[in-house]
């Protein structure tokens, strides 16, 4: 697997988003699936890939702790792109043990109490999502965090079994994404308007300032290297840097 990643990794340089998903859908089709946390990365896959193929898969994991916002742009997408969300939720008995024992905010408390938080909410559900698919494809983007300044286009999760990973937007700047959504006037999250450019589940996000991380307002009492929730552990503790200020925070006349 690790030689097909290679030969793909050469194969799809310098090629478009499109042009990749054209390739995974036609190859692994119903197989592979697009994990969405209804990102505007993640929404620009999802119109990319239904154009595609309209029986093109998405999955999403509902935490228990989304914001409104989140489930409003789902169902919006859900109806502009004619899709079928497939979502998962994590296991009520955990949950329920957890919140009995830590109480509600357990997670702000240590690394290791969000770590088991995000592992309950988000970890475990995401291992049952692709159980049984041969690849998964997601919206992870180079600048978007240090943890993930080595992303490749092409991987092998060996965390999930040796499948495919792919991230069609690795080299795609935020200014890129952004364009997208506007010419095709697809929906997005309105907290993207309120500062908010990275968004999870309400009690872990708020918005950030002017010049700030995009994902500084993502776990903001962690330090940056250990901003990743346990869905993408390949890159924990790479480096790289992401953008200054965020594209989302738009004029009231520019939507």
């Amino acid at each position: 697997m690790e030689k097909q990643a290679a030969d793909l990794r050469k194969r799809f340089r310098g090629a478009t988003p499109e042009a990749v998903l054209a390739w995974a859908l036609d190859a692994y089709h119903p197989d592979i699936a697009l994990a969405s946390s209804f990102s505007m990365e993640d929404i620009a896959l999802i119109a990319m890939m239904t154009e595609i193929r309209p029986d093109a898969r998405v999955f999403a994991l509902d935490t228990g702790r989304l914001n409104e916002e989140t489930y409003e742009v789902a169902e919006a997408v859900r109806r502009k792109c004619g899709i079928r969300i497939e979502w998962h939720f994590p296991e009520r008995a955990a949950v329920e043990a957890l919140e009995r024992k830590k109480g509600l905010f357990s997670f702000r408390e240590s690394l290791a109490n969000r770590h088991e938080c995000c592992r309950i909410r988000k970890v475990e559900p995401l291992g049952r999502a692709l159980a049984g698919l041969r690849g998964w494809i997601t919206g992870q983007r180079r600048e978007q965090s240090p943890t993930r300044g080595d992303l490749s286009v092409v991987e092998i999760d060996a965390g999930h079994g040796g499948i495919l990973k792919l991230n069609p937007l690795a080299d795609r700047t935020s200014e890129q994404v952004v364009s997208f959504l506007r010419e095709r006037k697809l929906p997005y999250n309105r907290l993207h308007d309120e500062g908010y450019p990275s968004i999870g589940c309400a009690p872990c996000t708020r918005a950030v300032q002017p010049g700030e991380d995009p994902r500084a307002g993502r776990w903001w009492w962690e330090h940056p290297e250990h901003k990743e929730c346990g869905l993408h552990p390949s890159h924990e503790g790479a480096g790289g840097k992401g953008p200054e200020g965020s594209p989302f925070r738009r004029g009231k006349g520019d939507r």
